[in-house]
């Protein structure tokens, strides 16, 4: 619209944004022009003694002949700059590139050319960007979108023909549009995340951001403002040295870009292996490779270039480089550090030693498949290997205070030797409780109550407990425990001898 070239249309455009009151800078970000344009127009408007409401009211023709002796554009010239269009469209999605650092490499080349408004705006025009129309520009290497498409994939178990269903998870870097596939058996977290580690090794590297459409396992409360990602997610992206920016809810162009791409998938993989039996994950992977390679290989339909060249020449070395390590999922929760100086994690069914200063404390636990991290006001207090022995115990020596170091030292000897001192069938029945046990911690740890017992009801009643409790097959520190509140280990005293004498209605007495 600058320079000599005139367009009604615009024209109109730029009076009724003055008729609406606004700046001359809003009126220029809004049309995408120079500011010194509208500058420029607005001075010749005034001069009409004119209003802009006015200006409105004329008819095509009459505003046209406001505007006499204007030219139309050079073809040559005009063909000249068209030829860069494409360059300049590539050059424009790496970061720090700007329209003004093209123009002046232009000019420079092309000392007749356009200046920079009407480069701007062929060049804007041809984008198809003349009027601002909310369209997302994207800039290399700064978001990776990801989704899970919301049809599914099967594979089938050889062994017994059960059709089971599988996600397909789909990323895609919006400046080139270059996009990954892979299949995964749920959309737990675990899954997510192992498809985002597949995802970013496609790619050889790790944008600014990776933006998930509210995803549970990704996101824990969405919001249009600040969503909360969970703390397993954020710390897969601190890992890699990106941020998590989940879209708006209520916002679908944030996610047209990913939801299109689904689409396309739809289209390109899933219809081609409509039909084909595969029977796991490995087998459907690899004809999505094949496909997926197919797809970001194909040409644009309105453009001479593919996914692949674009994603080659202009993003990926603009992509962070990948860490040294995979990520190793974690898990996180808070736990009080019990009486004896434990945490217990539920998932293990298994005690881990905490320093004794932190009996009582709330700590908190991350864990991953194969290590333990205790922590106490974001300090590293503990650190153990994960055990699978469940109800036993993982003891740092260190960690006890001294009245629980002797807790390491329990052994079946150990209670043998405590129990004979309140009796031998006391001794007996805590060896054989001990020696029942699959894991031999939880037999001590009975074994410690039933001689605590002696405590609140005396060594003598404990042994005759024992001694009843024998008996039964099954040995256990609640059975010792119910016989003595019962008072079952009493001795049972003698019935009294009763006298009925002798009178007529005892049957049989004749006389």
């Amino acid at each position: 619209m600058a320079g000599k070239k005139k367009d009604l249309m615009d024209l109109r455009q730029l009076i009724q944004f003055k008729n609406q009151g606004l700046s001359n800078r809003k009126v220029a970000e809004l049309l995408m022009i120079s500011r010194n344009t509208v500058n420029h127009y607005t001075q010749i408007f005034n001069g009409f003694n004119l209003s802009y409401s006015e200006l409105l009211s004329l008819d095509d023709q009459s505003l046209d002949e406001l505007f006499p002796g204007q030219t139309e554009v050079h073809i040559q010239r005009f063909k000249t700059l068209s030829s860069y269009f494409e360059y300049y469209d590539k050059e424009l999605r790496k970061p720090g590139c700007t329209l003004q650092a093209l123009w002046e490499a232009y000019i420079q080349k092309h000392p007749d050319g356009y200046q920079s408004s009407q480069f701007n705006h062929h060049f804007n025009r041809w984008r198809g960007r003349v009027k601002s129309s909310g369209k997302l520009e994207h800039k290399a290497g700064e978001k990776l979108y990801i989704d899970f498409t919301g049809k599914r994939l099967q594979v089938v178990c050889k062994q017994t023909g059960e059709i089971k269903d599988v996600e397909v998870f789909v990323g895609i870097l919006p400046s080139s549009q270059y996009t990954f596939v892979t299949a995964v058996e749920s959309q737990k977290k675990e899954d997510l995340i192992k498809a985002c580690i597949r995802c970013l090794e496609f790619f050889g590297g790790v944008p600014l951001a990776i933006v998930p459409d509210n995803l549970k396992a990704a996101v824990t409360k969405a919001s249009k403002y600040q969503p909360e990602v969970n703390k397993t997610f954020k710390d897969f992206a601190r890992h890699y040295g990106c941020s998590v920016a989940p879209t708006r809810t209520y916002s679908p162009k944030d996610k047209a870009l990913v939801e299109g791409a689904v689409k396309l998938v739809y289209q390109r993989i899933f219809y081609p292996l409509n039909g084909q039996i595969f029977f796991n994950l490995e087998q459907l992977n690899r004809a999505i490779k094949d496909l997926l390679n197919k797809y970001n290989n194909q040409r644009f339909s309105q453009s001479t270039t593919t996914r692949n060249e674009l994603f080659l020449s202009v993003e990926k070395s603009c992509l962070q480089a990948l860490p040294t390590s995979r990520y190793q999922p974690k898990e996180f929760k808070r736990l009080k550090v019990q009486k004896m100086g434990y945490v217990y994690l539920s998932e293990d069914k298994h005690y881990y030693s905490v320093p004794f200063r932190f009996i009582g404390k709330q700590v908190k636990v991350q864990y991953t498949q194969k290590h333990l991290e205790i922590y106490f006001n974001y300090e590293r207090v503990a650190t153990h290997q994960r055990s699978a022995i469940k109800g036993g115990y993982t003891t740092i020596e260190a960690h006890l205070a001294s009245k629980h170091r002797a807790f390491t030292s329990w052994n079946l000897s150990y209670f043998e030797q405590k129990a004979l001192k309140i009796g031998e069938n006391t001794c007996k029945y805590v060896s054989q409780m001990i020696q029942q046990q699959a894991y031999k911690e939880i037999g001590y740890k009975r074994a410690q109550g039933i001689l605590m017992l002696g405590k609140s009801y005396g060594n003598d009643r404990v042994e005759n407990a024992c001694t009843r409790a024998l008996h039964f097959e099954k040995h256990s520190y609640k059975l010792v425990e119910s016989i003595l509140k019962r008072g079952l280990d009493k001795p049972t005293p003698p019935y009294p001898e009763v006298f009925i004498p002798e009178h007529q209605n005892i049957r049989n007495n004749y006389k």
